[in-house]
């Protein structure tokens, strides 16, 4: 028989083992009558076999392809409908599962499917494999078993889902040019240092005068990244993982994050990107019926930027402590007019949730346009940097041949 591994609580006394047993249901059983709250029982692959085995089968786990969003895209629709139709849960994952092309994704449904089955209520489900459904997927799952409307929420996850890949598909379409563009400019740098101007310093050289302040700069800044090219990569490299290790880190995320909301051009597309997320997430959430309280610490947990999450959870706290929601917003200090005349309308109203997908749609049309039109906007200023290189590089070549064109001619 296969091996379970489970985890449980005997009161305060939490416990773990692995049993033998037909299925996880048959695990499940056999501990809630030992007395045992069960909380996850999984396959436990380890579980006997030899060394070589479980290397092979770690190996295998991390070969797999991970999850993309569009699978969860398709998961969520595919469930919505199942459920819609009247299909009970286990049979839908259970159809789900044999259906999944992405063989992380079967991994995932079939541990969702055994902790079901062993009784387990289905956000606990989710919550257990973090590493793919989220706690905002996770509080809205766990709204729609209190309300009973599981197909419903998932719907509204699928649409919330198509807007955060829509919105993740247009960055990168927007930053691939300019991209594309710094690339190439920091490689033509990179060979004219190296290649170009060495061939002009024997010339500049035989010519036996002084050259202008140009020209020897081009020639020191040639001189030293020939000779000290593999320093600068060292600390370049060593740059950029000194700031990616930092940014991992709490005060340096949080930093970095406020940081990207002061960048020219690119901080007010991260701004409102952010606003279109809260207004369409706390709309999702009141719709779906969580306290408002409740719904500011989930929508808090899909932002992005840490700092903008900081200010949606000092409103949750103004909020407990009586304040309205208008009050808490302004008092944030991250939103615009217009979001805080929408929530104003919507407090007097009723109408939060409605007014909130309004705000998510506005920004999110006016988001797209800033995309789109983000080339444009970047042009001028790598214009401007490209034709100032190219004076440099002009002025420090063609200026040491001019001035001995001109005693030539002289002579």
């Amino acid at each position: 028989m296969p091996n379970f591994a489970y985890t449980g609580r005997r009161g305060p006394e939490a416990v773990r083992g692995v049993l033998d047993a037909a299925s996880a249901g048959a695990v499940a059983d056999a501990l809630r009558a030992e007395g045992i709250t069960v909380l996850s029982v999984q396959a436990d692959a380890a579980a006997g076999g030899d060394g070589t085995s479980s290397a092979q089968d770690w190996l295998n786990e991390r070969l797999k392809p991970a999850i993309q969003p569009v699978d969860m895209l398709v998961f969520t629709r595919q469930l919505h409908t199942l459920l819609k139709s009247g299909v009970p849960i286990l049979r839908a994952l259970a159809g789900l599962t044999e259906s999944a092309t992405n063989l992380r994704m079967k991994d995932t449904l079939q541990a969702v499917r055994s902790s079901l089955e062993s009784g387990i209520e289905l956000s606990r489900c989710f919550a257990q494999q973090s590493g793919v459904f989220d706690q905002f997927f996770v509080a809205m799952v766990r709204v729609g078993e209190m309300t009973g409307r599981l197909d419903e929420i998932f719907l509204r996850l699928f649409e919330h889902l198509e807007f955060e890949l829509f919105m993740r598909q247009q960055v990168k379409s927007a930053l691939r040019y300019p991209m594309f563009v710094m690339i190439a400019m920091a490689a033509a740098i990179g060979v004219i240092n190296v290649m170009v101007i060495p061939a002009f310093a024997g010339v500049f050289k035989s010519l036996g005068a002084e050259l202008p302040l140009a020209t020897r700069i081009l020639l020191a800044t040639s001189n030293f990244t020939v000779q000290y090219g593999w320093a600068l990569l060292l600390l370049l490299g060593g740059a950029i993982f000194g700031l990616k290790r930092w940014v991992a880190t709490e005060p340096g995320r949080l930093a970095w994050d406020r940081f990207k909301l002061k960048i020219p051009v690119a901080g007010k597309i991260v701004l409102k990107a952010e606003l279109a997320r809260f207004a369409r997430s706390l709309a999702l959430s009141l719709r779906s019926g969580l306290p408002v309280e409740q719904a500011l610490t989930v929508v808090a947990q899909t932002c992005e930027n840490t700092h903008i999450a900081s200010k949606i959870e000092g409103m949750r706290a103004g909020i407990e402590r009586g304040e309205s929601l208008l009050r808490a917003a302004i008092a944030s200090g991250v939103f615009t007019p217009v979001v805080l005349q929408m929530v104003a309308v919507g407090e007097e109203t009723g109408s939060v949730d409605e007014l909130m997908l309004e705000v998510a749609q506005l920004y999110g049309n006016d988001v797209q346009y800033e995309l789109k039109t983000l080339s444009q906007q970047i042009e001028p200023i790598l214009i401007v940097f490209l034709g100032v290189l190219v004076l440099i590089l002009a002025l420090g070549v063609f200026l040491p041949i001019w001035d001995l064109g001109r005693v030539s001619f002289k002579k």
